[in-house]
């Protein structure tokens, strides 16, 4: 069965964590990191909505090129 990387960090181990973080980056920083995951973390959403809608309008356009290709081959015939 597959694992994930982090499925085995659970809690002191995340404590520990928050807090290295914490010391490197002090309090006065923190607020302002976490707006940047949080700001980071919408623009991948929604570059990734605007990549499956583009792909979807694409594969729409292929198969309405495709249904007028045919259709020109039958008129021709």
């Amino acid at each position: 069965m597959p694992t994930t990387l982090l499925a085995d960090i659970f809690g002191p181990d995340v404590l520990i964590v928050l807090i290295v973080i914490a010391v490197l980056f002090g309090g006065s920083q923190l607020p302002k990191l976490a707006r940047a995951l949080g700001s980071a973390s919408h623009e991948f959403k929604k570059g990734v909505e605007t990549g499956l809608e583009d792909s979807a309008s694409d594969a729409k356009k292929g198969s309405n090129a495709q249904a007028s290709e045919t259709k020109q081959e039958n008129q021709q015939s």
